[in-house]
């Protein structure tokens, strides 16, 4: 057996969770020397050390399969492991995974056990032999009714990526649309969907920018709205221009296909997250001190 100290001295000495530390303790029938052994074979004491590090690289997946449809993103430290194929399978694995399971959040994809593993053991193992942080940060799954499309869409080597639904019209279409998503990066679908917060917060910058240009505050009330109508074209992907047309919405031209803009997501690696400062020789130099 093993006191509670053991498993403090273990957790101090390998940077390891409080769960893995009595795990190795356990199965090393509490020998301190042989539990450091065991976790650093399970690649866990080399993957906590790396768990404070910042991990804003990455890529976004997308998979679809009849009615449903999934857009994740993991994060790496670097770029250059977002794109080792070790990494790049893994991510492709997670997404197919979650596709055909009916997860609800990030925990209980992570406590999934698959062969033997738990999601998180894979990852555990996955940091240990890349030598990099990596987190699957988020995901999300639509499903769709039959008379709907997907359109997806990944840019930049899956640096962004961009998952639609339209009804009505055809797959070409829904990609047109998801491809648009991810160059314009839309916040909203229509101006509806635009929370109050930010619409007031827009109305009050507008309003003091038009005051600054001379006009008097009666004026200035009445130039919001206006430029408000400007603010909601940039953002709201049915009156945001059409990439492929300019003469044309993006409504407009979903429309001539007889279709309608039903859902979008979008992400984008690392948006959010903040990174750290690094040049290009502290980068390498970080990679071969593993």
């Amino acid at each position: 057996m093993f006191k509670a100290s053991d498993v403090k001295d273990l957790r101090e000495r390998t940077g390891a969770g409080m769960l893995d530390c009595k795990k190795a303790l356990e199965a090393c029938e509490g020998n301190i020397e042989k539990s450091i052994d065991w976790l650093r074979e399970k690649g866990i004491s080399k993957a906590a050390k790396k768990s404070g590090r910042v991990a804003a690289e990455g890529l976004c997946e997308i998979k679809t399969e009849g009615n449903k449809a999934v857009i994740i993103e993991v994060n790496s430290e670097t770029d250059f492991v977002a794109q080792n194929e070790e990494f790049t399978s893994f991510v492709d694995y997670l997404a197919t995974t979650i596709l055909k399971n009916d997860f609800k959040t990030n925990e209980e994809v992570l406590n999934y056990t698959d062969g033997g593993e738990t999601i998180n053991d894979k990852i555990v193992s996955k940091i240990a032999k890349i030598g990099e942080k990596i987190d699957f940060r988020r995901f999300e799954k639509i499903e769709k009714k039959d008379n709907e499309v997907f359109g997806a869409y990944k840019h930049m080597g899956g640096r962004i990526g961009a998952l639609v639904v339209l009804s009505d019209t055809n797959e070409e279409v829904a990609k047109d649309v998801a491809m648009h998503t991810a160059a314009m990066n839309p916040t909203a679908i229509v101006r509806e969907d635009v929370p109050n917060e930010v619409i007031e917060r827009e109305s009050k910058v507008i309003k003091e920018q038009v005051m600054q240009e001379g006009k008097p505050e009666d004026i200035a009330e009445k130039m919001v709205t206006g430029r408000l109508n400007k603010f909601y074209k940039e953002i709201c992907l049915e009156e945001q221009q059409f990439i492929k047309d300019n003469n044309l919405s993006v409504k407009q031209y979903v429309e001539n296909a007889g279709g309608k803009i039903v859902s979008m997501v979008r992400f984008a690696v690392g948006e959010g997250i903040e990174k750290k400062e690094e040049n290009f020789a502290e980068e390498v130099m970080n990679q071969i001190k593993g």
